[in-house]
């Protein structure tokens, strides 16, 4: 077992979480309490996801679940972008970790399900 903080996967996810936080603070009112909330609850549950897969013996369902949660992210920061919340910018910014994250994961979720040789 790595030191969280040590994985890359790690690294990108808690960027992400500090970018959402950023940009969700600019959110007017309502939508920063309902939305904003949704998203960096989510971005929170995904670094929570990555230790408990660090921490556990059976990866897979862990994985399988940040992965899930990752689409719930994209989801939410494509309709803050399409209702002009967030800058295009800034959700290519978002864009551009969840891509980082998702790929980390898929890679990890594979060897977790390899074989031991």
């Amino acid at each position: 077992m790595a030191i969280i903080s040590t994985l890359p996967i790690y690294r990108v996810t808690y960027e992400l979480l500090q970018v959402v936080t950023r940009i969700t603070k600019d959110m007017p009112r309502d939508y920063k309490q309902s939305l904003g909330n949704k998203v960096r609850e989510e971005c929170v549950e995904l670094v929570s996801k990555i230790y408990r897969a660090n921490c556990s013996r059976d990866k897979r369902p862990h994985l399988e679940e940040l992965r899930e949660r990752l689409q719930v992210v994209e989801l939410l920061l494509r309709l803050s972008k399409d209702m002009r919340l967030i800058s295009t910018g800034q959700f290519a910014q978002t864009l551009e970790l969840t891509d980082q994250v998702g790929r980390q994961s898929t890679a990890w979720l594979k060897y977790a399900s390899s074989p031991v040789v």
